[in-house]
């Protein structure tokens, strides 16, 4: 039976668009651009003769038109995907992620096990490598990226800023009280540059005072262990030394923060069309949230 039906393109832009409460999010998990999802939009309702959406401060907000025709429309493309994965429900399940090794280790995994248990049919298989993910290429379906503030993420969604302090050994935290106190000792640095010659300055000490850092292993791991054997102090973010603070192997020297980069999700163009990578995604961006205002958020 011919059905006079508007453009699917144009209804998925509008249901991705209408769930985020946002162009750009939708863009990002449509893999499309933020112009063609407006584009899209535009012809919808011209062609519907009805207004969707209305702009605000910040982002849009649907229309009560627009409220009623998503509650009909979500439902559908859910049943859709249902029915799309069920031809081959095994490797439609299965999700690709690639993220930076101690990211993982210290970050993603304690927390996969809540997802496997609120999604036992989604299969998540996760790859580290220090090298990003070519998604391009189908490597991964998504990757946790690490962005510095001088690169740009673009739209790729937040999971949680990376702010950096000093932490080393328990028996420091007295010396520690005093800035000047770092000149002296080994500042352990754990990626390239030298994040430690921002801190100082942030931390009141004259720029000219402030020498080069004395070890750097740009590896991370090496360097948290090297805090840990007491061979000096790192700075670095709380994300990656979950552990080590929670049993008191390491604590916070100092409340000087500064802000090194951002950890972002991307995501393959088109992988959010499957509905595992849309529940991985959803649930994934709510941990960040909970991380990023959790207790010891900084």
């Amino acid at each position: 039976m011919y059905r006079n039906l508007p453009s699917l393109n144009a209804l998925r832009a509008f249901e991705a668009a209408g769930r985020h409460g946002s162009f750009s999010d939708a863009a990002v998990e449509l893999g499309v651009s933020h112009s063609s999802v407006s584009r899209h939009i535009r012809g919808l309702e011209l062609r519907l003769e009805v207004q969707l959406f209305r702009p605000q401060s910040r982002g849009v907000v649907l229309t009560d038109q627009g409220q009623a025709y998503l509650a009909q429309l979500s439902p559908a493309f859910d049943a859709i995907a249902e029915a799309t994965d069920s031809l081959h429900p095994r490797s439609q399940s299965r999700i690709t992620v690639n993220s930076d090794p101690l990211l993982a280790e210290k970050w993603l995994m304690p927390r996969l096990g809540a997802f496997h248990q609120l999604h036992p049919d989604i299969e998540i298989r996760l790859e580290t490598s220090t090298r990003l993910a070519r998604l391009d290429q189908h490597e991964a379906d998504m990757a946790l990226r690490f962005f510095r503030y001088s690169e740009a993420a673009g739209a790729a969604p937040l999971l949680f800023d990376s702010p950096l302090s000093p932490y080393g050994l328990q028996a420091l935290g007295d010396a520690a009280r005093d800035p000047r106190w770092f000149l002296s000792v080994q500042r352990l640095v754990d990626r390239d540059g030298d994040p430690w010659r921002d801190w100082l300055q942030a931390a009141g000490i004259p720029a000219g005072d402030v020498p080069d850092t004395k070890r750097s292993l740009k590896s991370p791991p090496l360097a948290i262990a090297a805090a840990l054997a007491g061979q000096g102090v790192i700075l670095t973010g709380p994300e990656l030394i979950p552990g080590e603070l929670a049993d008191g192997r390491l604590i916070h020297l100092s409340d000087v923060t500064i802000q090194a980069g951002s950890y972002n999700l991307v995501l393959r163009e088109g992988a959010a069309r499957r509905r595992g990578v849309r529940r991985f995604t959803e649930w994934l961006l709510e941990e960040a949230r909970q991380f990023r205002e959790g207790p010891g958020a900084v």
